[in-house]
């Protein structure tokens, strides 16, 4: 088990997580074409906001970042074929410390079906690299060679996943569900009362926001249709256990169907969040208005504009305008205050709309907002001005200048090519894997008092600036809190695949048996014997799964999927 120290590793070890130290990883990728004239910085804060756009301007500046082999400055235009590198000092997300369970093996060593965890994302991405199916698979915890994946799953549901262990197997797997042979059924937890009988959604959907990830019901979208029904309905806590059976395979089409028929998976970060979506009960039942907005809202200017609630209470939507006129008269103050500098379009939120293949209405516009401002204050970007604050003058010293490093690429089709002479490594990562809840860590702050002793502190002798509590020694960003594990799966989970080879099934997830108390898995194992028990092995966490797993019908009227 890894013994990662406070400085290098998250502010706590939350043994029901697993963590993966953080190391140091370079990238290489090439200029995208809707990155084509676009000055470096605005690529960089409008593409990937896992840091602010303070962060990156102090990073770019401090030249970390080199363009077809030469420094690249924050005002850099990207051309066709630039080359952009970098290393990143990278710090990844802890996962849940519940083990990846294989279900079925081929005899043949073609395929094999696995069980994953909320939380694992399919493969690299975003900030996560290590921490993920197909990385854990082929580390020597696992010992696969060579995976492949066929179906993918969104990070935050669970399921049933077809690995295939060569190129050949998984040629043939991916025809077989791009083809429809692979009868696809999940199990969801859905607000409210759920109508008994089948229910059918055909709505076609489409991607409006590729930052968030947001996917809404629109006639230029995609075919997609699901089939529903109803499992159970738990009174107590106004919720249903539905069947699902999609019949194509959009991105979050099983989500964005429960909530256009107005049952969301109550957990959803997406879907289900009344301060995104409004405070009344309906959560976008039926569809948000997508009728092209006269204007292009723009949250830095202080224009009085007509807003009309398009759902739910005007009170709710009263508060919601309230909000965007205090940001906006924020947003034109510091266009006036800070140093004359040009804003970032995510800073003023001009790139909203930019990725969406039709022209937006207030209502999808104002949503989007909303899911940025909540991800971006979940994330509290004024720990990375602190941290900016106090380490400017600092960077003068060449060795953190090195540290200061930035990831400019962030999903796995950005990164195309890793650096010549550094071949990607197949070892195993260090982690941590335990099984018991612990209490959340507060996140850390930055005192204007420390702010002042650091900057003294450093005057003529910037090697010798050290980072305070809760901020990486290495690289100095903030040392983010360790997530909720109730936060990192939804109420979803791919329960069974019929296909022409065989049935494959889990078992039922303890949130969708009737008689949950609202425990997970991870918190019922903790009260009872047992607790906090370490996972030494591979035998031992499919032993463990196995135990919280049991058959149960979700076919009423059986129904096959």
């Amino acid at each position: 088990m890894s013994n990662l120290s406070r400085s290098e590793s998250s502010l706590s070890q939350n043994p029901g997580l697993r963590y993966i130290e953080p190391y140091y990883h370079p990238y290489k990728t090439f200029a995208k074409q809707r990155w084509y004239g676009r000055e470096l910085l605005e690529v960089v804060s409008t593409e990937f906001r896992d840091r602010s756009v303070e962060y990156y301007r102090h990073a770019l500046e401090a030249g970390v970042t080199t363009l077809n082999g030469k420094v690249a400055s924050p005002t850099t235009i990207l051309r066709n074929g630039d080359a952009l590198q970098n290393v990143v000092h990278r710090h990844e997300p802890p996962v849940t410390a519940h083990p990846i369970q294989i279900i079925h093996e081929d005899p043949k060593g073609d395929y094999i079906v696995i069980d994953k965890p909320g939380s694992y994302p399919v493969h690299p991405t975003g900030r996560y690299n290590k921490n993920t199916c197909t990385e854990t698979l082929q580390s020597p915890e696992y010992g696969y060679k060579k995976v492949y994946t066929v179906n993918r799953l969104d990070r935050l549901t669970s399921g049933l996943m077809f690995v295939a262990l060569n190129a050949k197997a998984a040629a043939v797997l991916q025809e077989d569900f791009l083809k429809g042979r692979v009868k696809k059924e999940y199990i969801a937890r859905v607000r409210g009362e759920f109508p008994e009988g089948e229910m059918i959604v055909d709505q076609p959907l489409l991607t409006i926001d590729k930052q968030s990830g947001l996917v809404v019901v629109a006639k230029e979208g995609k075919e997609a249709k699901t089939i529903f029904n109803r499992v159970f309905y738990d009174k107590e806590r106004n919720e249903s256990v539905v069947a699902c059976r999609p019949q194509t395979g959009r991105t979050h089409q099983i989500r964005v169907h429960l909530q256009w028929l107005g049952h969301p998976i109550p957990n959803d970060p997406i879907y289900s969040l009344a301060s995104v979506w409004s405070a009344s009960a309906t959560f976008a039942k039926g569809g948000i208005d997508l009728t092209p907005s006269d204007w292009k809202a723009d949250p830095g200017s202080t224009a009085k504009r007509d807003y009309s609630p398009p759902r739910g209470e005007a009170a709710d939507w009263d508060e919601a305008k309230a909000a965007v006129d205090k940001r906006m008269k924020e947003a034109e103050a510091r266009k006036e205050g800070e140093r004359g500098r040009k804003l970032m379009p995510r800073e003023t939120g001009e790139d909203i709309g930019s990725s969406s293949p039709i022209k937006l209405s207030d209502e999808a516009r104002e949503i989007i907002r909303r899911l940025r401002r909540m991800k971006d204050e979940a994330e509290d970007w004024a720990r990375w001005k602190d941290i900016v604050l106090y380490t400017n003058e600092a960077t003068k010293s060449p060795a953190i200048i090195k540290s200061l490093a930035t990831s400019l690429v962030h999903d796995s089709k950005a990164t195309l090519d890793q650096l010549p002479d550094k071949p990607r490594s197949k070892k195993s990562p260090k982690s941590s894997v335990r099984e018991a809840p612990s209490e959340k860590p507060v996140s850390p702050t930055i005192e204007p008092e420390k702010v002042e002793e650091v900057k003294e502190s450093r005057e003529g002798e910037a090697e010798l600036f050290v980072p305070p509590e809760g901020f990486c020694k290495h690289c100095y960003i903030p040392l983010a809190p360790d997530p909720d594990p109730d936060r990192l799966f939804i109420y979803l989970h791919a329960i069974r695949y019929k296909t022409s080879f065989g049935q494959f099934e889990t078992g039922v997830p303890i949130w969708a048996r009737e008689g949950w108390n609202g425990e997970n898995s991870w918190e019922a194992r903790a009260k009872g014997q047992g607790a906090a028990r370490e996972v030494k092995s591979l035998e031992e966490g499919r032993k463990i799964a196995a135990q919280e797993s049991e058959p149960i019908d979700v076919q009423p009227g059986g129904d096959s999927p």
